[in-house]
């Protein structure tokens, strides 16, 4: 079993550096790493469909040039996040979008769990000197008003505490929207990424904003 695990730890470290790679060949191009599981990589969408791949061509349609990539792994959830940070935040990064939480919350796993791994995350990407976009989530509510409280405030008391860039919930304006999303009702199909883009683009400028210039 521990060469399997061995193996599984080894071949998700390749897929989240994949995209990486090669990213910097104009040293002078920022490169924005979007951290998340299945709603930042496009679970069911071609990768041209995917939240990264829709938000770096509009930026690039505002005059952004900019380079947005995917570090987003289907299934995680904070805490895996954590687990593969120095696998997805590599030396070209220049700043980063986290945004996890959806499967935190599916599970019901302890609202207190998923925000100290949250806070571990945004603590070592300013360690780094990285600029942080936190995306917020809310938990369904047939998991109770107590659970649903709770949950949504991990997101705006680490984004005060730590005076990061922040957007609030990630699906607004999406979620339940039976037209914006997937037939399984809760991914995003590409019309519905196209809104999480245009809801989200003003905060993903003042991320750029905080990006010093190289060189």
């Amino acid at each position: 079993m521990k060469h399997v695990a061995a193996l599984l730890i080894s071949l998700a470290a390749n897929l989240v550096l994949a995209p990486l790679h090669g990213l910097a060949a104009d040293p002078a191009r920022p490169v924005v790493v979007a951290l998340g599981d299945s709603l930042t990589a496009g679970l069911g969408l071609p990768q041209d469909q995917s939240f990264p791949a829709q938000l770096e061509k509009a930026l690039k349609a505002k005059g952004h040039d900019v380079t947005i990539a995917n570090a987003g792994v289907s299934g995680d959830i904070a805490a895996n996040g954590l687990d593969r940070f120095d696998w997805s935040v590599t030396p070209e990064a220049s700043a980063v979008i986290v945004e996890f939480g959806a499967n935190d919350a599916l599970q019901g796993l302890p609202p207190e769990a998923t925000k100290k791994a949250l806070e571990e995350i945004i603590k070592r990407l300013q360690a780094k000197n990285l600029p942080v976009l936190l995306a917020g989530m809310e938990a369904p509510r047939n998991l109770g008003k107590d659970y649903v409280e709770e949950f949504s405030a991990i997101y705006r008391d680490l984004a005060q505490r730590y005076n990061v860039v922040f957007y609030p919930f990630f699906l607004d304006g999406v979620a339940l929207n039976a037209g914006l999303m997937q037939g399984d009702g809760m991914h995003p199909n590409a019309k519905g990424v196209a809104k999480i883009v245009e809801g989200i683009m003003p905060k993903v400028e003042e991320l750029l904003a905080k990006i010093p210039p190289k060189g």
